[in-house]
């Protein structure tokens, strides 16, 4: 069996990309960062998208496993571009408190200004340090 690891503790997400492989070989096993033993968090100190996926699938090829990782966010053309890398975190809180100064950011903004995209990135970090990145966008 085939493990690849999700850096990520979320168990719905690994379900959930488990399943997607599934589409494709029974021969597949996700794990978490939990699953390998890897204890505390990892710095998403990237400037985009793609160095926050790398950072973050890199920790279990470091370990001699195939490192699978996201990052994204949302992109407000009016905010130069933010949130962005930060959408997560941009208010400190939680969603409710994170679309709360989202909106007062934009508050006197006009509607034909207020366009945006949610980006996402993935990537795979394989032992041999080869890395491969896909990304998309929804405007």
């Amino acid at each position: 069996m085939k493990k690849i690891v999700l850096a990520s503790r979320n168990r719905a997400k690994i379900k959930e990309l488990e399943t997607i492989l599934h589409l494709y070989s029974s021969d597949i096993q996700v794990l978490s960062l939990d699953d390998i033993g890897f204890q505390g968090d990892i710095a998403e100190d990237g400037d985009t998208f793609e160095q926050n996926s790398l950072i973050k699938a890199r920790v279990p090829a470091s370990m001699g496993y195939i490192g699978v990782a996201d990052d994204s966010g949302l992109c407000v053309d009016a905010l130069g571009g933010a949130p962005g890398v930060f959408s997560a975190r941009y208010s400190g809180g939680g969603d409710v408190e994170n679309n709360a100064k989202l909106l007062g950011a934009l508050r006197g903004v006009e509607d034909k200004r207020r366009g945006a995209r949610f980006v996402s990135v993935i990537s795979a970090v394989f032992p041999d340090g080869s890395e491969i990145s896909a990304s998309g966008e929804v405007k």
